[in-house]
């Protein structure tokens, strides 16, 4: 990881778009399918590369990570990657491209794409998942929002099993 996708010793790679998705065959055809409409830089992460590099972040994040959302945002990471989760990060030199790559990763069944920049970090796709709340403030204090009536990132990926398996019924 270089260090310059690192804020206050977290992961944050301002101008990349950080997709997660359920599955690994999710992730081989988003990222398939972002080549083929032109986006080259497109680095894959597995449940395991995700967490190890979160366990190194914790252990080196600086007391100033707190202050924004980067410590929420890998404990978020490490809740999917804890359930197997995937991720693609990709470039985005801008808004307009970053919601492209966003689209192309919804439709292979991405759960987040979400845009770092330098002072906020953007949501790419709506959260329309059944039993979601509307989104509330998030603060260092309370953490994300998860958008779930727990406000845990790992209620979300329950969720969203618990829709697959009722739309094969």
């Amino acid at each position: 990881m270089a260090t310059d996708e690192r804020s206050f010793g977290v992961f944050k790679p301002v101008d990349h778009v950080v997709i997660s998705f359920p599955a690994a065959e999710q992730a081989d055809a988003a990222a398939q399918a972002l080549a083929k409409v032109g986006e080259t830089t497109v680095r894959r992460l597995t449940d395991r590369e995700m967490l190890s590099q979160i366990d190194q972040d914790l252990q080196k994040a600086s007391s100033l990570a707190a202050v924004g959302q980067e410590l929420n945002l890998i404990k978020a990471h490490r809740a999917l990657a804890e359930r197997g989760y995937h991720w693609l990060v990709v470039h985005a030199s801008d808004r307009d491209q970053a919601a492209r790559v966003a689209q192309v990763a919804r439709a292979h069944g991405a759960e987040r794409a979400q845009l770092y920049g330098n002072f906020i970090i953007e949501e790419m796709i709506d959260q329309d998942h059944a039993g979601t709340k509307p989104q509330v403030a998030e603060s260092p204090d309370r953490g994300l929002d998860a958008e779930t009536p727990s406000g845990d990132e790992s209620e979300r990926a329950r969720l969203r099993a618990s829709e697959k398996q009722a739309r094969r019924a």
